[in-house]
C-alpha cells in the first residue's frame, strides 16, 4: 500500500507535468478534464489508504522513506510519506473538494485565453498542498508549504495585466515570507534541541510521549518551537496582523478564491499546528498566545465583512474569521473541533465562494452586491446552494457548520468565558454578515439591469441565468456535504464521537476535556443557536427590502480597522523613506562622494605634476644639476665611511 500511497501526490504532478508539455497540443477542454480526473484519481486512492488505515490496528500509522534527499554530518532528509489519521483526513477533502474546483474551472475559465496554463497551476498546487500533508519530515513539509505560496503567487496574479491583480500576488508572496522566516527558526530551534527533523523522531522527545534514550524538550524550549511555528502559521492562515494578504487574493479567479480559502493553502497553518500538538501542549503558554490571537482575528474579520461591498471580499474575510476559530479551537486544546471545522469549512466556504463565481460570471465580472439583487428566480441552483452555506456558516442546526463550530465554542468557554464571549459575538456577527450578502444578491428588488446597461458594459442585452452544468454540479455536490458532515463527529457509540475517535491516537492526552457537565453543554449549544437566529433576524430586519445603510457599513470596518493602512504606512511607508535616507547619504554621499572625491584627487595631482613638465630648458638644467650635487653627495659620503 506504500506505493499507493506516494501515488497520492504524484498524480496531480504527473497532470501539471502532461499539460505544461503537451497542452498546446491538446484541445483546449481535453487539458481541464486531464487536470481534473488527475486530482480526482488521488481522491479514489486517498480513500484506498483511508480504508487500509482504517482496518490497521491502533495507533494506525504508516511513517516510510522513499528516498535520502541530502545528508549533511547528523542531519538526514528523506524523501517519504507520514500518513496517520490527521493526514488521511487532510487528503479526503483536500483531493474532494480540489476535483469539484477543477471541473467547475473548466466551465467558469471557458473563454479565458489562457485556460490551459490555469490548471497546469491548479495540479501543481495540489500537488504541494498533497506533498505538505503526506511529508513525514519539517523540511519536506516545508518544500509543500513553498510550493503552495509560490503557485498561490501565480493563481493570484493570473490575470496580472491588471494591475491590482499584479499587486495581489506580489503582497501574498511578500507577507507569507514573514511567516516563512518564523517556520526557519523553528526548525532550527527543533534540529538543534532534538537533533532530528522527522515527526516521529521530534514527537519522541517530548516528555510524555519519549519512547527510550535521546534528547528531552524543556518547555521553553517548545514554547518557542510553538510560537515560531505559529509565526508560520499566521503568514500562510492568515491571522491578525498577516491577514491583509487573504483580502486582496481576491482578485485572482474566482476558483483559485475557493481552492485557496476552502481546501488548500489557508488550511496549511491549522494542519501544521495540529500536527505539532504535542509541542504546544506541552508548552507552559503558547496555546493561550494562539487562543487570543484567534479569536481577535475570528472577531476583527467578521466586522470588517459587515461593511464590504465586494461578494468575494465579504466570503474573504469571512474565511479569515473562520480561521481564527480554528487557531481557537487549536489554542483552547480542542484539536478535533478545529480539523472539524477545518472539514466542514472546505465544503461551506468552496460552496459559497463558487456560488459567488457563479453570479459573477452570470452578469459578466460584476462584483458589487448593492449592484444585483432579485437573482434568486433567475438562479434557482446557484441561489438555494449558496443559502445552504450561508445557514451552515451561520451555524443553524442541522447544517453542519452548527456541530463545528459548536465545539470550538464549547472548548473556548471551558478554558476562558472572554473567549467565548467574544467567540459567540462573532457567531451572531457571522450569520449576520453573510445574511447581509445572501438578501443583497439574492432578493429584494432587482438593480443589476442599471449596472448591465452601463457604457462599460458589452453584455447588456445578456440578461442574468442560470450557469452550466459543470458549475452548477459542483454546488449541489458540496451543498449536500454541507449538510451532511456534521455527522463526522456526532456519537455513533455511547462513549465517542467517530471523528474524536479516528484522530485520538494521533492528539492522545493533548486533547483537552470538557471542564463542565452536560446541562451547561446543553445550555451553550442552544446559545449557539439563538446566536445564529439573532444574526438572521438582524440581516432580515436591516437588509430584506433596501440596499443602502450607511449607518451598518461605517468606513473604519470597510476598512478593516485600518490595520492594512496602517501597515502600509508603518513598513511600506517606513521603507520608502529608508530607501530615500540611504539614496542621500549612501549613494550621493559616499558612493558618490568616493567617486567625484577620487576625481578631484586626480585632476589636483595632475595639476601639480603640470607645473614641474613646464617646456623651459634652464628649469630642467636646474632640476638635472640639483639632481648631479644629490648623487655627488651621496656618494663622497659614502666613500669617507
Amino acid at each position: 500500500m506504500q506505493g499507493l500511497l506516494f501515488l497520492i501526490p504524484a498524480l496531480p504532478l504527473a497532470g501539471f507535468m502532461i499539460n505544461l508539455g503537451l497542452g498546446r497540443f491538446m484541445p483546449k477542454r481535453a487539458t481541464g478534464w486531464l487536470a481534473t480526473l488527475a486530482v480526482f484519481a488521488a481522491f479514489v486512492l486517498s480513500i484506498v489508504e483511508y480504508l487500509h488505515l482504517l482496518s490497521m490496528p491502533t495507533p494506525r500509522l504508516m511513517d516510510a522513506n522513499l528516498f535520502t534527499w541530502f545528508q549533511v554530518g547528523s542531519l538526514k532528509i528523506s524523501v517519504g510519506a507520514y500518513l496517520d489519521p490527521l493526514s488521511a483526513a487532510m487528503i479526503l477533502f483536500v483531493t474532494g473538494v480540489a476535483t469539484l474546483i477543477h471541473a467547475y474551472s473548466i466551465g467558469y475559465m471557458d473563454h479565458d485565453p489562457r485556460f490551459r496554463t490555469f490548471f497546469v497551476y491548479l495540479n501543481l498546487f495540489v500537488f504541494s498542498m498533497l506533498t505538505l500533508v503526506l511529508a513525514n519530515n519539517f523540511v519536506v513539509t516545508f518544500l509543500g508549504w513553498e510550493g503552495v505560496g509560490a503557485c498561490s503567487y501565480w493563481l493570484i496574479s493570473f490575470w496580472f495585466y491588471r494591475n491590482t491583480a499584479a499587486s495581489a500576488g506580489k503582497k501574498a508572496f511578500i507577507v507569507n515570507r514573514i511567516g516563512d522566516f518564523g517556520y526557519m527558526l523553528a526548525m532550527f530551534l527543533i534540529f538543534e534541541t532534538t537533533k532530528s527533523l522527522s515527526y516521529s523522531s521530534v514527537f519522541a522527545a517530548v516528555p510524555g510521549l519519549a519512547h527510550g534514550p535521546g534528547p528531552f524538550m524543556s518547555s521553553e524550549q517548545a514554547t518557542a518551537i510553538a510560537l515560531l511555528l505559529f509565526l508560520g502559521a499566521a503568514g500562510k492562515s492568515a491571522q491578525v496582523p498577516l491577514f491583509v494578504w487573504l483580502v486582496d487574493a481576491m482578485e485572482g479567479p474566482t476558483p483559485v478564491s475557493a481552492l485557496i480559502h476552502a481546501a488548500t493553502m489557508v488550511t496549511a497553518g491549522v494542519y501544521l499546528m495540529a500536527r505539532v500538538a504535542p509541542i504546544v501542549h506541552f508548552s507552559s503558554s503558547a496555546g493561550t498566545v494562539i487562543a487570543v490571537v484567534g479569536v481577535l482575528t475570528a472577531f476583527i474579520a467578521a466586522t470588517a465583512a459587515t461593511s464590504q461591498n465586494d461578494i468575494k471580499k465579504v466570503l474573504a474575510y469571512s474565511t479569515v474569521s473562520q480561521l481564527g476559530y480554528m487557531f481557537l479551537g487549536i489554542g483552547t486544546g480542542a484539536y478535533v473541533a478545529a480539523i472539524f471545522l477545518m472539514i466542514t469549512h472546505a465544503f461551506y466556504k468552496g460552496l459559497l465562494f463558487l456560488g459567488a463565481g457563479s453570479v459573477i460570471h452570470s452578469l459578466h465580472d460584476e462584483q458589487d452586491i448593492k449592484k444585483m439583487g432579485g437573482l434568486y428566480r433567475l438562479m434557482p441552483i446557484t441561489g438555494f446552494t449558496f443559502i445552504i452555506a450561508w445557514l451552515s456558516i451561520a451555524g443553524v442546526p442541522p447544517f453542519s457548520g452548527f456541530f463545528s463550530k459548536g465545539d470550538v465554542l464549547l472548548a473556548a468557554y471551558s478554558k476562558s468565558p472572554f473567549l467565548w464571549a467574544l467567540g459567540a459575538l462573532t457567531a451572531i456577527l457571522t450569520a449576520y454578515y453573510m445574511g447581509r450578502e445572501v438578501y443583497l444578491v439574492f432578493f429584494g428588488s432587482p438593480r443589476y439591469a442599471q449596472a448591465l446597461q452601463s457604457a462599460d458594459s458589452p453584455h447588456h442585452e445578456i440578461a442574468p441565468h442560470e450557469s452550466p452544468a459543470v458549475m452548477t454540479v459542483p454546488l449541489i455536490v458540496l451543498a449536500a456535504a454541507s449538510v451532511l458532515a456534521g455527522v463526522l463527529n456526532l456519537g455513533f457509540s455511547s462513549t465517542t464521537d467517530y471523528l474524536t475517535n479516528w484522530l485520538a491516537p494521533v492528539f492522545g492526552s493533548a486533547q483537552a476535556t470538557l471542564g463542565f457537565g452536560s446541562s451547561t453543554k446543553l445550555g451553550l449549544e442552544s446559545a449557539d443557536v439563538i446566536f445564529a437566529a439573532i444574526g438572521i433576524f438582524l440581516a432580515w430586519r436591516n437588509w430584506a427590502s433596501r440596499a443602502e445603510n450607511p449607518s451598518l457599513e461605517p468606513r473604519f470596518l470597510f476598512r478593516a480597522w485600518g490595520i492594512d493602512l496602517f501597515l502600509d504606512r508603518v513598513f511600506s511607508g517606513g521603507s520608502q523613506l529608508l530607501a530615500k535616507g540611504l539614496n542621500t547619504v549612501v549613494d550621493n554621499e559616499i558612493i558618490d562622494g568616493a567617486v567625484e572625491g577620487s576625481g578631484i584627487a586626480i585632476a589636483s595631482t595632475a595639476t601639480l605634476l603640470r607645473k614641474v613638465q613646464s617646456g623651459y630648458v634652464r628649469s630642467y638644467a636646474l632640476v638635472i644639476s640639483f639632481g648631479v650635487v644629490l648623487v655627488l653627495g651621496f656618494v663622497l659620503t659614502r666613500a669617507s665611511f
